[in-house]
This record gives C-alpha cells, structure tokens and sequence, in this order.
C-alpha cells in the first residue's frame, strides 16, 4: 500500500457518520480523521523505513476496516447535524411556563452549567458562551466541533466536544484537558477529581484519569449510553437497558434495569436519576440500585434535574414541555417550554435554566407563586437576548511568553520527559515535586517552564490541577 486511503463508516438512524484518511509518504505516516464533512484531527507518525511507515499505515486500516469502515469517495456524504435523539415536532399544549429571558445561542443547544456567578452553554456550532444569571452575556469560546456538554469539576469547568476531545474553560482561552480514543463516538462526559468517564453510542463506559490515562473500559448490555455519572462512589452508567453501577476500579456493583432506553442522568450525593425514553425520571439509591419514586412524564424525557436537596424533581421531555415533581413522585405542574425540547437543564435559587432544541438558554421563574400565576396565564415581561457583536475565542495551543516572574506571581511549573509521556510538576517553592500536574496536553514542551496563576491539590491528595492564565517563561 502507498499513497492514500480514504475510508468512511456511516451508520443509519443517528449512528456513526465518520471518515479515516491514511496517507503514507516515504517514511512519514499521517492520520486525519473526524466527522464526515468536517476537517477533522491530524496525526503524524515518522518511522525508520519506508517498509515500516506501510506496514503501520496497513495496520491501521485493517483496524478501521474490522470496525466496519470502507473505501469511500470524499465529498460524496454531507455532514450530518450531531443532534442523536429524536426530535418530535408536537408543541406541548400545557399553559406557558414563566420564562424571565431567553438567548438565542444560534444552534441547537445540548451543554450547559450554571454555576455561582455565571451560566454557561454550548452549541452545535461549536460555541460557548456566558451569561450573568440575569441574562447579560460576557464571553463567547470557540471550540473546534459540535458541543456535547459542559460539566464542573469544583472549580474547574470542561466543554465535552464532537472532534474527541474535552477543553478546560476556566481561563481566558480554551485548552485542550483530554484527548478521547479516535474510535468513540461520544455521547455524555462527566469529570470527577480530574478522572473523566465516557458514555458512547456503542453503550461503553470508558474511563481515564487526569493525565489523560485509559484506566478502564466496560461494554454495556445495551447501546446509546447517554448517561455517564462519575463520583467518590464510581461511575453510574446508564444505556438502552437500565443503569449500571461501577466501582472506580470498574467493578459492576449493581445494574437496575429501567422503563425504557436512559435519554439522561442527574446525580444528588446519595441519589442518581435516570430520564428514560417511556417517560419516566426513576430515582435510584446510589448504594444498592434500589427504587425509591417514579416520576412519570407525558413524553419521552430528555433532561432532568432536582433541587440541591433532592425534594424538587424537574424533566424536561422531547414534546416541549418541563415538569415538576415532589420528592414522592407526585406531580406538581407541567408547563410549555415556548422554545423547543429541553436538551439539558439545571435548577439554581428557584430558577430552571434549560437548553433547548432551538438553540435557546432560558431562564424560567420556578418559584411557586410565578408557576401559580403562569397556570393563570399571566407571565412576566420575557427578555430576548442575542450575542451580539461578542469576540469569539478560539481554542488554541499558543501561549503568551514572558520573561521573568515577579516575587509572588503565580507558580512555576515544569515539564519533563518520562518515558514516552511529558509530565509537568511544580518548581515554586512550598508544593510537593513528586506529584505531578494535570496541565493541558497541547502545549507541553519537555524542559519548557510555565507560569500558572495557581495549583490545587486534588481532592484524593495525589496530584496538583493547574488553574487559570498560562503564560511561558523564557
């Protein structure tokens, strides 16, 4: 084999719609693959020989080939939208629920994250924007593909994306935390103390830690895992046959099997909720798996959240409409979204901000005496907002270099090669040198040196998490 090889694997009713180019010239092997239509990711090996450079480039094709890949003509399929679940076009026909504002993000919207001072979502087209909790906008990023969706970590914040990577947000420039295998087809993501878990199309759950490791990987009983839930307990699992329950080490401690394929998951400290395509939101006990309440919906459900506490159960299902439950499963309302289905949700301070199929952010009034008056008719002035003129900013690998660090700025990092890998450990005074430091992947340079605003400690006490600005030192 020499020259190029273009495959392509594109699967009916939402599945897998991706390209493998493999071109070989002399010694050099390079890889570009991504989604179908897209530019996608590129990737060079060099290697001793001619000989050697094809019977690599031989191997990765037959791989792709096994995994159901074929020859193919570029140009010839379009992109697809990245939209998975089914959308049905039905408006729900319950009164107008009270929406305080709305942004219009311009895609479809799957991600967002409202946190203490500001909310964040992530669209189609690859952007993410922030919002005060009263709707003015204050920043715009830019990532690479399609946003799956956005999830905390303590402090830090990550944006899951379609090109098979995870970006960190928590500065002024997106970088690149996690690189997932070539071969998944992402669906959900979830971080807990820098160990992110992987829901996929095929139903596995993959696992890494925050060096961007494989620690370990499960198939699943059934397919379309949209659910991935990681915490101090493991990782909880949901796909077309119920929700599975793993230890951090990947033992399956229990499997419940639920009404209908799992569209979503919520998680509270003793508690995980799992919305499923017949229309239920089922609690479960994070120990045993054991039922605690039913939620029983109109409609398949596409998102849920509850209430810091757990006494308020929300959806949000594919009809347009949001519901809200008490703890035992009795519902409490039912109220029209007026801006398409709820991909994801999030309750903060009696307020329920949903993204949605249209592309929207909104901000709903939940408190009782504003649903209590919406079942009346009567909403409140409802803001439009748009992004404006806002500067978007790309994800990039380029860092600011400065000269020299003032007494008290910051921690000095650096990075060494170990092996095959690139470390980076802290160099300041004060911080233990044996741990190492979760840092972004695609700018470490073996021997270069960082300045950081600051580092944690992460929450097991093993290794630091950079966080901030990052600049390079000359």
């Amino acid at each position: 084999m020499s020259g190029t090889t273009y495959l392509e694997l594109s699967e009916a009713d939402g599945g897998a719609h991706k390209f493998y180019e493999v071109r070989v010239d002399g010694t050099e092997v390079t890889i570009t693959f991504g989604r179908i239509g897209e530019q996608g990711q590129v990737r060079s090996a060099t290697f001793a020989d001619h000989a050697k450079a094809l019977k690599a480039a031989e191997k990765k094709i037959g791989e792709k080939v096994r995994k159901g890949y074929a020859p193919a003509v570029r140009g010839l399929r379009r992109r697809r939208p990245t939209s998975r679940r089914q959308i049905v076009s039905t408006r729900s026909t319950a009164h107008q629920a009270p929406v305080l504002w709305r942004f219009a993000s311009g895609a479809p919207a799957f991600g967002i994250y409202v946190g203490e001072d500001q909310a964040w979502v992530g669209n189609e087209d690859g952007d993410v924007y922030t919002l005060t909790h009263d709707g003015r906008v204050t920043g715009r990023f830019g990532l690479p593909d399609s946003v799956k969706c956005i999830v905390a970590d303590d402090f830090w914040i990550y944006a899951g994306c379609d090109d098979g990577r995870v970006y960190d947000l928590g500065a002024k420039v997106p970088r690149v935390a996690y690189e997932i295998a070539e071969d998944v087809d992402i669906y959900w993501l979830d971080i807990h103390d820098g160990v992110l878990g992987v829901s996929d199309r095929q139903g596995r759950v993959t696992v890494v830690d925050h060096e961007d490791e494989f620690q370990w990987s499960r198939p699943a009983t059934g397919e379309s895992a949209w659910m991935v839930r990681c915490a101090s307990e493991g990782v909880f699992h949901g796909h077309s046959r119920g929700v599975t329950h793993y230890t951090g080490r990947g033992d399956q401690v229990w499997h419940a099997d639920t009404p209908g394929q799992v569209l979503f998951g919520w998680q509270e400290r003793t508690e995980v909720f799992a919305g499923t395509s017949r229309g239920y939101v089922q609690r479960l006990r994070k120990s045993d798996g054991a039922k605690i309440a039913d939620y029983r919906c109109d409609a398949a459900v596409f998102s849920c959240a509850t209430s810091p506490d757990g006494r308020l159960v929300f959806a949000g299902d594919n009809q347009s409409s949001v519901y809200c439950f008490a703890a035992d499963g009795t519902r409490l309302w039912k109220l029209a979204t007026g801006c398409g289905s709820a991909f994801s949700m999030q309750y903060r301070d009696e307020r329920l901000y949903l993204v949605t199929t249209d592309g929207s952010l909104a901000c709903l009034d939940a408190g009782p005496a504003a649903v209590h008056a919406a079942e009346q008719g009567q909403l409140p002035p409802r803001q439009d907002i748009k992004a404006g003129a806002i500067a978007r900013v790309e994800a990039t690998a380029d860092v600011e270099v400065v000269s020299h660090v003032a007494p008290g700025e910051g921690v000095v990092l650096e990075c060494v090669q170990v092996g095959g890998r690139v470390r980076v450990h802290v160099v300041s005074d004060g911080y233990d040198r044996t741990w190492g430091v979760q840092f972004p992947k695609n700018i470490r340079v073996p021997g270069a040196r960082y300045l950081v605003t600051e580092v944690l400690p992460s929450a097991n006490g093993s290794f630091y998490r950079a966080r901030g600005e990052i600049k390079r030192l000359r």
